[in-house]
């Protein structure tokens, strides 16, 4: 099967023209030294000797940063296969297509030293035609982002068809503006009394990427003791999303959360019903809320 990631070039792809003369993709992290014999098949294993490793080299990060670097270098040297799809955003923006060609190698003093090979498809793909739902994906901010969802509409893009032909907007407009509403007002809300949205490296913690994929929001309790998982549903939430929230606070627990936070998680969606009240009755970290919707003209 094949699969579609991000990666990013460096800052705002400072690095991708180098990349796109170079034949391969890479990343850093300064973790200086030859991973080919430090490869386990499950990222969990790799991320468990590293990350200490990491936060050694950099003290004044926090273990979510440690976690989404160690994840990311993980990735991109053996969790994309030979064959799978890289997009990858060049200095204007803009998404540069390519196929992996060949396994991980280390170019030890040289930017991004932990690279791929890949064949570039001489495709160039604009945010524009991309369809509102993957543009609202590559506002990720972790350097490697799994797309493979948006499989259908990315193969339409590579042969020239706009992704605005691929996406039914009514599907997933309500939530989207619910999420763009909810992060530009928190400070307003009841949540934003105890919590901020998480921030690493000026970037906020929105469409959050995991081994499961983007979780809505991150947010971190103002004393730094609760990492909280936010999950925005339109219309009616099913119980299904219970598992959904479940699966990212774990990794949430796993991967970022220092020894002495806890993780929780919030279901925002319109209504509920006596099938997912049942389903949170058990499950003491997640809360339900609620949002209404005032709409009012008032003639001047």
């Amino acid at each position: 099967m094949k699969n579609y990631y991000r990666v990013a070039l460096g800052s705002k792809g400072k690095y991708a023209e180098s990349c796109l003369k170079g034949n391969f993709i890479g990343v850093d992290f300064e973790i200086n030294q030859n991973l080919t014999y430090k490869l386990p098949e499950e990222w969990q294993a790799f991320n468990r000797e590293f990350i200490p490793l990491y936060l050694k080299a950099h003290p004044k990060k926090s273990k979510i940063a440690a976690g989404l670097a160690c994840g990311a270098l993980w990735t991109v040297a053996k969790g994309i296969k030979t064959g799978d799809i890289v997009l990858c955003p060049d200095s204007a923006g803009r998404y540069q297509a390519g196929e992996i060609e060949g396994d991980y190698y280390y170019d030890p003093g040289e930017m991004l030293p932990h690279r791929r090979p890949v064949n570039w498809l001489n495709i160039t793909i604009d945010k524009a035609d991309m369809s509102e739902a993957l543009r609202r994906t590559t506002e990720s901010f972790t350097a490697v982002v799994n797309y493979t969802h948006h499989a259908e509409e990315i193969e339409k893009l590579l042969t020239g068809i706009s992704g605005q032909e691929v996406e039914d907007y009514s599907e997933f407009v309500l939530e989207k503006h619910l999420e763009d509403f909810l992060v530009q007002n928190w400070t307003r809300t009841e949540l934003g009394a105890k919590y901020n949205i998480y921030e690493e490296n000026g970037e906020k913690g929105q469409q959050y990427n995991t081994d499961t994929g983007p979780l809505d929001i991150l947010a971190i309790s103002k004393d730094k003791k609760t990492l909280l998982v936010i999950e925005l549903k339109k219309g009616r939430a099913s119980d299904a999303v219970v598992g959904q929230i479940l699966r990212y606070m774990s990794y949430v627990q796993e991967m970022l959360a220092e020894d002495s936070q806890i993780v929780k998680g919030i279901i925002i969606a319109h209504r509920d019903d006596q099938k997912i009240r049942r389903a949170l009755s058990l499950v003491n970290d997640v809360e339900f809320y609620r949002y209404n919707i005032s709409f009012k003209l008032v003639k001047s």
